[in-house]
């Protein structure tokens, strides 16, 4: 299966806003019109948006923090994984770590040594996902207190 992050054009958008997690996932990454919500409303946080597409299809969302000067704990960074969203209908075939392992490997031709996310602690939660992709605590936390992960890029495999 190839996987494909895209810009999100208007012959595209119908498409990408239709992704949806689980309902009981919502309350970990929101919906896509959301977080283009939350890039408008905070462009000092850099944000770049992509389309993930499989096969053709659009099957996911991400959006990252691009090289942002780190103002703790309202804005991580330089380089931040702000939201990943993958289909309810495409979960659990690897496309998620797929994505990580594409953002990772475009951030590092950036020149970042890591990549950082964050996530909501509760039942469910997906801290364990980004612990199995080599994401490791940092101790910290952000100003909605969600927990801060770190994926070394330098030692981490591309």
């Amino acid at each position: 299966m190839e996987v494909e992050l895209r810009r999100i054009t208007d012959e595209n958008r119908t498409d990408v806003l239709a992704v949806a997690v689980a309902p009981d996932q919502e309350r970990f990454v929101g919906t896509v019109a959301g977080a283009l919500r939350e890039a408008a409303e905070y462009p000092e946080a850099k944000p770049w948006a992509r389309a993930v597409f499989a096969d053709g299809q659009a099957v996911g969302f991400v959006m990252l923090s691009w090289d942002v000067v780190p103002d703790p704990p309202h804005i991580i960074g330089p380089w931040f994984l702000w939201k990943l969203l993958i289909d309810h209908r495409h979960q659990r075939r690897g496309l998620g770590g797929e994505v990580v392992r594409l953002v990772g490997d475009i951030v590092r031709r950036e020149g970042a040594a890591a990549l950082l996310t964050s996530y909501t602690e509760g039942e469910g939660d997906p801290g364990p996902f980004y612990e199995k992709l080599g994401f490791s605590p940092t101790g910290d936390r952000d100003d909605n207190n969600e927990v801060i992960l770190a994926l070394d890029l330098v030692t981490a495999p591309s």
